[in-house]
C-alpha cells in the first residue's frame, strides 16, 4: 500500500455549518452598534454647546483611554495593578515640562513621553513582574505613591503647585485655541479637543486594543492570565509576555496623561492620588475584564455617575457606592463580560440532519488494520 493512501485524512463526519450572516450576526451587530454610537457621540456638540457638558464628556473619554490601557494589563495579562495612575502622571508631567519650559508643542512631546513611559514600565516591571497576585499589587501601589511623592518634592515639576499654562494642541502652526470656522459654524477649542479625543484616541484606540487582543500577543497574554505554568510549558515566555503588557499599558497611560494635561491646562500631585487608580481599576472590573465594550461602559459609568448624581449633594457618593455594590451583586463577571453574546443574536449551530455517515473507504480500513498489527 502506498504512503499517500496511509496518510490520507479522513473525511468529516458532519457538514460544517455555514457562517451566520445578516445584521443579527454577532460581529456585524456589534460593529453596527459601535458605528451608530460613534455617530451619536460626534453629533453631541450640535445638540448642546454647554462648556460644562463638553468638558465632562471629554473627561469621560480620557477615562476610556486610561481604562483601555489598564485593560491590557489587568484584563488581558491578568496583572493586578493598583498604581496605574503613575504612568498617567509620567506622561502628564513629561509633556507639561517640555511644553512650558522648552516651548515644545504637544505633538513634539509625544516621543519623549513614550520613551519615559517605556523606561518607567521597565523599571517597575523588570524586577517585580516575577511576583504574583497580592505581592505584585502591593509593589505597584508603592510605585504609584513614589511617583506622586517625588513630583510633590522636586522643583522641576513645580512641587505642590504643579505645572500651569499647558498649551493647547497645535498642528503645523495652527492651534486649537484659535478655533475653527467651517461654513457658518464656529468650533471653539473645547469642542475641537472633544472631537480630537473622540476620533483619534477613543475611535482608533478601541480598534487597536481590540485587534491587539485578538492577535498572537493577545492570545499569549490570555494564556498567561489563565495559567502561567501551563503557558510556559507550551513554550510561552511568561516574563517577557507580562513585561510587554506592562510596557504597552504604560505607554497608553502616558498618552492619557498628555490628554488630561492639555484638557485641564494644569496638573498637580493631587491629580494622581491612589483614588484615581482605584476608580480606573473599578471601571475595568465593573465593565468586564478583557472586554472592550465592557471597559467603555465601565469607564463611562465611573466618570459620569458622580456628575449625574451631583444634584443630591453630599449623598451622591453614597448613592454611587450603592450602585456599584448592586452592579457587582447582579453582574459579578462585569456588565459586559468578554464572552457575552446578546440573547437575540443568531448563533452558529449545526443544523439537524447535517450528520453524514463516514464513507467506508477500503484504504482507511486497511490502514487501521495495519496500525493494529503494528501495535501488537
Amino acid at each position: 500500500m502506498s504512503i499517500e493512501s496511509r496518510l490520507k485524512a479522513p473525511e468529516p463526519y458532519f457538514d460544517r455549518p455555514k457562517p451566520v450572516t445578516g445584521i443579527l450576526a454577532p460581529q456585524t451587530f456589534m460593529r453596527t452598534l459601535a458605528l451608530v454610537l460613534f455617530v451619536v457621540a460626534l453629533s453631541i456638540p450640535f445638540i448642546t454647546v454647554n462648556p460644562y457638558v463638553i468638558s465632562i464628556l471629554t473627561s469621560a473619554l480620557i477615562y476610556i483611554v486610561l481604562a483601555m490601557g489598564l485593560n491590557v494589563v489587568v484584563g488581558y495579562a491578568g496583572l493586578l495593578d493598583l498604581g496605574y495612575v503613575a504612568f498617567m502622571a509620567v506622561g502628564a508631567y513629561m509633556s507639561g515640562i517640555l511644553a512650558t519650559k522648552f516651548q515644545m508643542s504637544m505633538i513634539q512631546t509625544m516621543p519623549f513621553v513614550i520613551l519615559a513611559c517605556v523606561v518607567a514600565g521597565i523599571i517597575i516591571g523588570g524586577p517585580t513582574l516575577r511576583l504574583r497576585s497580592d505581592y505584585l499589587a502591593i509593589v505597584t501601589l508603592g510605585f504609584g505613591e513614589i511617583i506622586r511623592i517625588t513630583a510633590n518634592n522636586i522643583s522641576i515639576t513645580g512641587g505642590p503647585s504643579g505645572i500651569h499654562g499647558i498649551p493647547a494642541w497645535s498642528f503645523f502652526g495652527w492651534s486649537m485655541a484659535n478655533g475653527l470656522t467651517i461654513g457658518n459654524i464656529h468650533f471653539p477649542q473645547k469642542i475641537l479637543f472633544y472631537y480630537f479625543v473622540l476620533i483619534i484616541c477613543v475611535g482608533a484606540g478601541t480598534v487597536c486594543v481590540t485587534r491587539l487582543g485578538k492577535g498572537k500577543l493577545g492570545r499569549a497574554w490570555k494564556s498567561v492570565r489563565d495559567d502561567e505554568d501551563v503557558s510556559e510549558a507550551m513554550g510561552i515566555n511568561g516574563y517577557k509576555t507580562k513585561l510587554l503588557a506592562y510596557i504597552i499599558g504604560a505607554v497608553w497611560g502616558g498618552f492619557a496623561g498628555i490628554l488630561m494635561g492639555a484638557h485641564l491646562t494644569a496638573i498637580s500631585p493631587n491629580s494622581f492620588e491612589f483614588l484615581y487608580s482605584a476608580l480606573v481599576l473599578m471601571a475595568v472590573v465593573l465593565g468586564g475584564m478583557g472586554s472592550t465594550p465592557g471597559v467603555i461602559i465601565g469607564a463611562l459609568f465611573v466618570s459620569l455617575a458622580p456628575e449625574l448624581l451631583r444634584e443630591f449633594s453630599e449623598w451622591r457618593f453614597l448613592m454611587f457606592g450603592v450602585l456599584l455594590v448592586v452592579a457587582m451583586i447582579f453582574r459579578p463577571s462585569g456588565i459586559w463580560p468578554a464572552n457575552a453574546v446578546l440573547p437575540f443574536l443568531k448563533k452558529r449551530e449545526v443544523p439537524q440532519g447535517a450528520v453524514v455517515a463516514a464513507p467506508a473507504d477500503p484504504s482507511l480500513l486497511e490502514s487501521e488494520e495495519l496500525s493494529e498489527e503494528e501495535g501488537r
